[in-house]
């Protein structure tokens, strides 16, 4: 077991690190990938998108209960031996740190945008990486806290979007099932990765305290993010129509530009400012998971010298070229794509191996 043997999650902590991990940037975003099927079709692409990442999921339970006290980084060398084990050890560094990356970036876009767009780039960058620095070197235990902290300090957020429901129309809802179920079956490649979070179970189940609760505990993490898209996406083809969402970059915040208080303008910025909350726990995750597993490879017993490394470059990073929206749409499109082949594909055929190394070891055994 990692040297972490010490540190321990509860049920709870388990299951809102998954759920935080998985609600980040998507729910901005995902109402106007869907706009092509939009109302009910886009609400059942989505429940087929939970249920291709529940199955998923449940996969990466079944291989880790065979290795209860490993993390991938002690998996995959084990399964597949030493060379291929550490080369798909580094993919899956590379991959943790891809996406947490493209989360920071992203979320620094979006301040940039809505919040503070006369402030420097590179500031916004050191305000994100503080925090997330500090997370990191307080390890596992730290992040699960401050996943329980984050979900009660943001639960009320999806309630506010009621408001937005004014003047909404509700027919915009039909057609049910309008163009066949062809386009549905096609939008899942969209709907799936929008539930990617689940993975870090790879490097929090050996650390769970109550290991047979770890099914449960990712059952309602991901049910909890389905709410919430089908929430945002209800919300959004009720209130816009499909040419509005389609000229938006961020439908789910363009709804708050709806709504408007006597005491209170812009109510997007306060929004916002506690939805970063939100966004800094989907990048804490992966990349604790890309510093663990560089540890595994050269058997550090701490992340500590290579955090500030890493922390830096991403500080330099508006330096050398600060991201535009359409910069950043193009990395997260090509991270899509990526995020299909590691996770989706990588966690099935592991499934698969783990059968086929089990019954070659029992073949074996005279």
């Amino acid at each position: 077991m990692p040297k972490e043997n010490q540190v321990t999650l509860s049920t709870t902590q388990f299951t809102f690190t998954i759920y935080k991990t998985q609600i980040g940037i998507a729910i901005l975003t995902i109402p106007r990938e869907l706009v092509e099927i939009s109302g009910w079709d886009a609400i059942i692409s989505m429940t087929f998108g939970w249920l291709v990442a529940l199955i998923i999921g449940f996969l990466v339970i079944h291989v880790m209960k065979n290795n209860p006290n490993e993390t991938i980084y002690e998996i995959l060398p084990k399964y597949f031996g030493k060379w291929i084990g550490k080369s798909l050890c580094v993919i899956w560094i590379l991959y943790s740190f891809l996406i947490a990356t493209v989360i920071l970036l992203t979320t620094v876009d979006i301040i940039c945008l809505w919040i503070l767009p006369n402030t420097p780039t590179f500031l916004i960058m050191l305000s994100f990486i503080i925090p997330i620095y500090m997370l990191i070197q307080r390890g596992l235990q730290a992040i699960g806290r401050f996943a329980e902290i984050a979900y009660l300090i943001t639960i009320w957020m999806p309630l506010i979007l009621l408001v937005s429901l004014k003047n909404g129309q509700w027919l915009n809802l039909l057609p049910v099932i309008k163009e066949g179920w062809l386009p549905i079956f096609q939008f899942i490649k969209l709907t799936a990765p929008a539930f990617l979070g689940f993975e870090i179970i790879f490097v929090l189940y050996p650390f769970l305290e109550k290991k047979k609760e770890a099914a449960k505990g990712f059952f309602i993490a991901n049910t909890l993010t389905l709410v919430i898209y089908l929430f945002a996406l209800l919300i959004c083809y009720i209130r816009f129509s499909q040419a509005e969402i389609r000229a938006f970059i961020w439908p789910t915040l363009n709804l708050l530009k709806l709504i408007q208080f006597p005491f209170l303008e812009r109510l997007e910025i306060i929004f916002l400012s506690f939805y970063i909350i939100i966004l800094l726990m989907s990048v804490v995750p992966y990349f604790y998971m890309s510093l663990m597993g560089v540890n595994r490879l050269f058997h550090k017993k701490k992340h500590i010298p290579l955090l500030p490394m890493v922390c830096f470059i991403w500080l330099i990073i508006p330096f050398i070229k600060s991201p535009s929206y359409f910069d950043v749409i193009v990395i997260g499109n090509v991270t899509r794509t990526i995020t299909n082949i590691v996770t989706l594909l990588m966690t099935t055929i592991l499934y698969l191996y783990s059968y086929f190394y089990r019954w070659l070891k029992k073949e074996r055994v005279p």
